[in-house]
């Protein structure tokens, strides 16, 4: 095995707002229209930590902010291209499909929350849009495009899941790991089987 020093890549707010996502879109999901409440405050959760991740994308580390990780569609194409043709370059931080996919959940995150609670105002008279009749009037839009983007999210989950275990292949390194400990390989040697 070569020996390898491995880098701090994902600092601890990554880390911690990844899976407290992770956690919270699923309980919000999960529970949908049977326990109202639960599925509010996870709703609300899931709409704060991304409030957070954009502000921390824009002052957060080196890593974590988007000038580091965000290209053109075009750029992303490219790598889903080499990724598909097991030729990808391997990159510390997010590589350019990575960047694209992070994204497009935060504004799919971002429109369904939004529409989370126009509907909460909408159907429930709560929440902090509550009392005003245009959400009363547009419940029934509120309601399809706030379904329509949760389960557009889930979509996206899994094609990101697939992307983690593809790149996690193809580069034999552990990406999940890596976002669960913060550190990385930091050379781009791979770890021989002799």
């Amino acid at each position: 095995m070569h020996d390898t020093e491995t880098i701090k890549v994902w600092d601890i707010f990554v880390r911690f707002f990844h899976w407290a996502l992770v956690a919270t879109f699923a309980v919000a999901y999960l529970t949908e229209d049977d326990f109202m409440t639960l599925h509010a405050w996870s709703g609300y959760a899931v709409g704060t930590l991304i409030l957070l991740r954009i502000l921390w994308g824009v002052v957060g580390t080196p890593y974590a902010r988007f000038s580091d990780f965000v290209t053109s569609p075009a750029v992303a194409l490219n790598y889903v291209k080499d990724t598909l043709m097991l030729r990808a370059k391997r990159y510390i931080g997010h590589n350019p499909a990575g960047g694209l996919m992070i994204v497009a959940l935060l504004i799919s995150l971002l429109l369904t929350t939004f529409t989370g609670v126009a509907v909460y105002a909408g159907e429930e008279n709560a929440g902090p849009l509550a009392g005003i009749a245009f959400f009363r009037r547009w419940d029934d839009a509120f309601e399809e495009t706030h379904e329509f983007f949760a389960n557009f999210t889930l979509f996206l989950v899994v094609i990101h899941v697939a992307g983690v275990v593809l790149e996690s292949l193809i580069h034999r390194e552990n990406l999940v790991s890596a976002m669960i400990t913060g550190f990385k390989r930091g050379s781009t040697k791979i770890a021989s089987t002799r």
